[in-house]
């Protein structure tokens, strides 16, 4: 050797401390953060100034635990851009009482990864009549294992197209009737996209059970379903299209619905480049006198690349399903609520006896897209996974 070039494994062992140092200082970093974020721990005692003082010394990366029991007129502007505040234990419950953090809601959440957990919100009132629970106006929200109750609308997004939200294991619910408010359980902006699973919707009024406007709606494995005491108008409303996966759901409307359409798709027109709809292995139930009209897809207003996918879906009571929407239809089966398991106890699946056990199709091959479902709503919150690999497969949202 010349002294001028270095064998291969010399000079691999002489690059590798380098990279080392890179990945090191990455590491480092991680655990810098790690070590730097703290959990703080509020009561309800001295509220509403403890929870609003552990607010603002929190860091970012901080955990602030909740401790159960009733926060009454505690509102909050969340502005760090990484925080988790999670309840402990009993869920606690953040009372309005009359107050609004900036006139909107009990949370505002107003940019950064947030994640909020086990946490209830109720009552909230205020002057334009869009009180939330939570308003969500930028970046990510995760929102798990919370209540949403008696709010003007459960939990209120902004129109930034870049935000994400994920809800799971989460209720919404007992809208207030208030006359001509149009009370939504959950309003989606025009936002990036909206994950919604495990989840329950119920008594509703006059508004929607769930309303989203995002790019790309995920609506997976939830009990979307008025009670007889509910009156809301469309279940589920998408009025601007976009991207919308709906799987594994129990949709269905009460006899006192304000609208006889369950799902609703395109009906204030266009606003995304993108046009999807797939509804596969939902049970879709009117309860109404009037027969109802399942699915509405405005075509005319929301121009799609490729037909709406339907696929294993059971359809129950009176209505129309099939006519008005052009699409891809297999497996679809109409049946009476007689024939599901007991609908008084929350048991929306086929009985072992049904003939119509086995009667859906393969879904793991539609168009070359796998829409089979991966879980089931288990009540009153939350899934359980079930296995793909089957040979037959039944109508609906429940496999067992």
């Amino acid at each position: 050797m010349d002294g001028r070039s270095l064998p291969l494994a010399d000079a691999t062992s002489r690059r590798a401390p380098a990279w080392r140092s890179v990945l090191l200082a990455l590491l480092w970093l991680v655990i810098g953060e790690a070590a730097q974020a703290d959990t703080l721990i509020v009561g309800p005692s001295g509220q509403p100034a403890a929870f609003a003082q552990t607010l603002a010394r929190a860091r970012e990366g901080d955990v602030i635990e909740v401790l159960p029991g009733e926060y009454r007129g505690v509102v909050a502007v969340i502005t760090q851009r990484r925080l988790t505040i999670r309840g402990v234990g009993e869920r606690p419950v953040f009372v309005a009482d009359g107050k609004a953090a900036e006139g909107k809601a009990i949370f505002v959440v107003q940019d950064g990864d947030i994640t909020i957990e086990n946490l209830e919100f109720r009552g909230v009132r205020v002057t334009d009549q869009n009180g939330a629970g939570i308003r969500f106006e930028k970046g990510h929200l995760r929102v798990r294992g919370c209540a949403f109750l008696d709010n003007e609308i459960g939990l209120l997004t902004a129109n930034d197209g870049a935000a994400e939200l994920e809800i799971r294991d989460s209720e919404f619910g007992r809208a207030p009737h208030i006359e001509g408010s149009l009370p939504h359980l959950l309003y989606v902006g025009r936002i990036g996209k909206v994950t919604i699973v495990g989840s329950r919707f119920h008594r509703g009024y006059e508004g929607h059970l769930v309303k989203s406007r995002a790019r790309e709606s995920v609506i997976t494995y939830n009990m979307i379903r008025d009670t007889g005491e509910g009156s809301a108008s469309y279940e589920i409303d998408l009025p601007n299209g976009g991207v919308a996966t709906i799987i594994g759901n129990v949709v269905g409307q009460s006899p006192s619905t304000q609208n006889p359409v369950l799902i609703s798709y395109g009906e204030e027109g266009a606003v995304w480049d993108r046009n999807e709809l797939v509804l596969a292995h939902n049970t879709l139930i009117s309860e109404g006198w009037t027969p109802g009209w399942f699915l509405r897809v405005w075509r005319d207003l929301v121009p799609m690349a490729d037909e709406p996918l339907l696929v294993n879906n059971l359809v129950v009571g009176s209505g129309i399903f099939w006519l008005g929407v052009a699409g891809y239809f297999e497996g679809n089966w109409p049946a009476t609520l007689g024939m599901l398991r007991d609908v008084t106890t929350m048991a929306f699946e086929l009985p072992p006896d049904s003939w119509l056990r086995g009667r859906g199709v393969d879904p793991r091959h539609i168009r070359g897209r796998d829409l089979a479902p991966r879980a089931e709503f288990e009540w009153p919150l939350g899934t359980r996974e079930i296995s793909t690999d089957r040979q037959r497969w039944s109508p609906g949202a429940y496999q067992r």
